[in-house]
């Protein structure tokens, strides 16, 4: 078994460049052009595509615990790219550091129970089953994944927003300059490294896929007058 596992650990580690140099190029070229494809050819498909009115009584319940808690935590990865000195300023305080951890945790742990909130209900419901695409499907798995390996990051290799902020910053940064340096993250544990192939993995289906809507947030909504609606029907 010891054996086994050091020979699918070394088959990884030659595929290394592969996933953390190549994939990530092919990931983001593919972003930006199917991203820019689909709206100029594509426009009403930058949608949702909401399936509330099919099904609105449990939507609720996952939608909003899954996009509060998936805003929490992408707004922390932003941020330790962004302002990593920042971060680990923030982290020199144990009980600051304690707290930004416990947080994120509390993020992903509310982000996985509406993430497999919204599996259970596109599963569950037969008119919502009918409008889930293979995609959809797709989607919804490395989402899970993403999410799981996360919270497993989280628990088992922890004070991530520190080690984040010197390795995999300077790595994604590496990236951006078209200088690609994989030393930053060669010592991370498989773990970790499977979390950084996932993310990349799920920007590349993006375009393809109904998550293409935050791209397309509807902001006026937050400044308009409110509408009127009159409903009109036999008496």
């Amino acid at each position: 078994m010891t054996e086994i596992y050091a020979n699918v650990t070394a088959w990884l580690s030659n595929l290394q460049p592969v996933f953390f140099v190549a994939l990530p190029y092919v990931a983001l070229f593919t972003f930006f052009l199917v991203t820019v494809l689909r709206y100029r050819t594509q426009t009403f498909t930058y949608s949702s595509l909401s399936s509330q009115l099919l099904e609105n009584k449990n939507h609720f319940w996952t939608m909003v615990p899954f996009h509060y808690g998936i805003l929490f935590v992408l707004l922390g990865h932003i941020v330790a790219f962004l302002i990593p000195r920042g971060i680990l300023a923030w982290n020199a305080h144990p009980i600051r550091l304690y707290v930004l951890e416990i947080t994120a945790l509390a993020a992903g742990l509310l982000t996985i129970v509406g993430m497999i909130g919204i599996i259970v209900r596109r599963m569950s419901n037969s008119k919502v089953r009918l409008v889930t695409s293979r995609i959809d499907t797709l989607l919804y798995f490395l989402l899970l994944t993403q999410l799981v390996s996360g919270v497993a990051v989280a628990i088992f290799h922890p004070w991530g927003s520190s080690w984040f902020a010197t390795s995999m910053t300077p790595y994604l940064w590496s990236l951006v300059k078209f200088q690609p340096d994989t030393s930053w993250i060669i010592g991370l544990p498989w773990l970790v490294k499977w979390h950084i192939i996932n993310a990349f993995l799920l920007i590349l289906i993006f375009p393809f896929t109904r998550l293409v809507h935050i791209l397309v947030v509807p902001n006026p909504y937050l400044w308009r007058k409110t509408q009127v609606v009159r409903w009109y029907g036999r008496e």
